[in-house]
């Protein structure tokens, strides 16, 4: 993978990126990408891309009062999560609901990212930095940096985004999406910044639309309870069985074909008998800008350190210009 450069504001997993690795890994997606995934004409106005920079302001949808102060395990997990509701997450949400209470004034969101907006912001603002100051613990202040971003493009995307392909309900695309499966012995990870959570042009998502949330899970990067159920997957898979898609310059980079040979004959022999037990190959997928998905490796790292005893990750690159989907963006 070539030098970020000035691509620095682009995620890590681009479109061509994604539909790169779904023909990779997927039997039943050997031919033309277009028979499996479609897009409705629109005009450039109209562009998925801009959706959200043109979206009007909006309040913050409320359903039943169940769901004021909380997010239900049926909401989050309908957002393509897999893990219980995060604590701090929901702590986040009690806060803003409180707050909103006090000030007598609408949380309103609006924008790229489904942001804050109005003096609900500036009072929010305020009180979130204090809080992040009180925390003295620098784990702690990271959980909860993570967790409000989280939090409040939740309640933000409340009876906006459609919950499956995370575009505006009148752009959604889940029928021109035709699921396959993914090979067996393969297990994908999507370990994604929060600021790209629920993004409208996030591309990552197509991976579990495809193969579902089994072969293809998020992780939220700052979610203890996303990242506790990767590394439990990742400690009963064994070290050899863990490859981080990521330009690592301090070592020579792998490709996906390394990764399939460094299996012994007897891995192999397990891994294409769906009759037994195996330990899928799991891959981590970065999602992030490239000034974020440094931070984002490094925390691998020191989690992969804390489990194994050394900081090494084994990290695979693609080849540039290997295929012809890369033409698309």
């Amino acid at each position: 993978m070539k030098n970020p450069g000035k691509t620095q504001q682009k995620t890590m997993l681009s479109s061509n990126r994604v539909l790169t690795l779904t023909l990779e890994f997927s039997p039943s997606l050997k031919f033309s990408a277009k028979t499996h995934i479609e897009f409705r004409p629109r005009s450039l106005h109209g562009s998925i891309m801009n959706s959200a920079s043109r979206s009007s302001p909006r309040e913050a949808q409320v359903n039943d009062t169940a769901c004021r102060d909380s997010i239900t395990l049926e909401e989050w997990q309908g957002w393509a999560c897999v893990s219980p509701v995060p604590a701090m997450v929901n702590e986040v949400i009690h806060d803003l609901k409180l707050l909103e209470n006090n000030i007598d004034a609408h949380m309103v969101f609006g924008g790229n990212g489904g942001k804050l907006q109005g003096d609900f912001k500036i009072q929010e603002d305020k009180k979130h930095r204090a809080k992040y100051q009180a925390l003295g613990d620098s784990d702690k202040k990271f959980q909860f940096f993570s967790a409000r971003q989280i939090a409040c493009r939740l309640l933000g995307s409340r009876g906006y985004l459609c919950q499956k392909c995370w575009l505006p309900m009148e752009d959604c695309m889940c029928s021109k999406v035709k699921p396959c499966s993914l090979w067996h012995g393969i297990k994908f990870w999507l370990y994604m910044h929060p600021k790209d959570f629920l993004r409208q042009n996030n591309t990552g998502k197509l991976l579990w639309q495809v193969f579902g949330v089994q072969a293809a899970t998020l992780c939220l990067y700052g979610i203890s309870e996303d990242e506790e159920i990767m590394w439990n997957a990742f400690k009963d898979a064994g070290k050899g069985k863990v490859w981080c898609l990521y330009p690592n310059q301090n070592i020579v980079p792998k490709t996906v074909q390394d990764a399939f040979s460094c299996q012994s004959s007897a891995d192999l022999e397990c891994t294409h008998s769906l009759t037994n037990r195996y330990r899928p190959l799991n891959f981590v997928l970065i999602d992030g800008t490239w000034s974020n998905s440094a931070a984002m490796f490094r925390r691998l790292k020191e989690q992969a350190k804390l489990l194994w005893g050394e900081e090494d990750l084994p990290c695979i690159s693609l080849a540039a210009g290997a295929s012809a989907m890369h033409k698309l963006r």
